[in-house]
């Protein structure tokens, strides 16, 4: 039982961390920096779901690791960098509000997570079922880093760390998805981000800018 409790200690300790990405990806206002963030929130999963099949047992989540590995850590970010060289939006991204307000939700969100995670952590069989409060924090989280930006590129970036949010739950309680499921969603993000560079362009052609508030402005017009 030893191992496997260090293992569970240290699937918490990243846990903790991935809920700290969060935060700090509300609070950046670079988009750079914004994709490191999400660049190590990718690491943060790889890592969780190795100590994952490593104290459980399963061989599938290994696969899910070097699929998270090579998608969320290397190609996406790759991807996402080069879309934001070309496109030339490396400058500051504020969000609508200002950002102790966003900490001060923020933090509403991770009470309320903790407290609608806490029947179903009742019920889940599983070691890790204690995280999966963090888990529903981070995508709860990502939803307000969402709606409070105003570029369409830094939603993206939200978008894609929710989506780390549900993968972090799965693995959490229910010791992953099926690997044909994760393969599939794994098809789905990468088809979702190339579609949202050619609408990127696209806008960017056409209206000279991708802040939201400047597009709605166009359209009342």
């Amino acid at each position: 039982m030893a191992p496997l409790s260090f293992a569970t200690q240290v699937v918490q300790v990243l846990a903790g961390t991935l809920l700290l990405i969060s935060f700090a990806m509300m609070a950046e206002r670079r988009s750079r920096r914004l994709l490191i963030l999400l660049v190590w929130q990718g690491a943060m999963l790889v890592a969780s779901t190795v100590l994952v099949a490593a104290s459980a047992h399963l061989t599938h989540l290994y696969y899910s690791a070097a699929l998270t590995l090579l998608l969320k850590v290397c190609l996406l970010p790759w991807i996402l960098f080069r879309l934001m060289r070309k496109l030339g939006i490396e400058r500051d991204n504020e969000p609508l509000v200002n950002v102790p307000t966003l900490m001060l939700v923020g933090l509403g969100l991770v009470i309320f997570a903790f407290g609608l995670a806490q029947p179903v952590t009742a019920l889940a069989t599983t070691v890790l079922r204690h995280t999966l409060g963090i888990a529903l924090a981070v995508i709860l989280l990502s939803f307000l880093m969402i709606l409070a930006r105003r570029k369409a590129f830094t939603q993206v970036i939200g978008f894609l760390s929710l989506e780390n949010g549900l993968f972090f739950a799965a693995t959490s309680t229910t010791y992953g998805m099926p690997m044909v499921v994760e393969l599939g969603m794994a098809l789905d993000l990468l088809v979702a981000v190339f579609i949202f560079g050619i609408f990127f362009f696209h806008i960017r052609e056409q209206f000279d800018s991708l802040d939201l508030d400047q597009l709605e402005s166009l359209r009342e017009n």
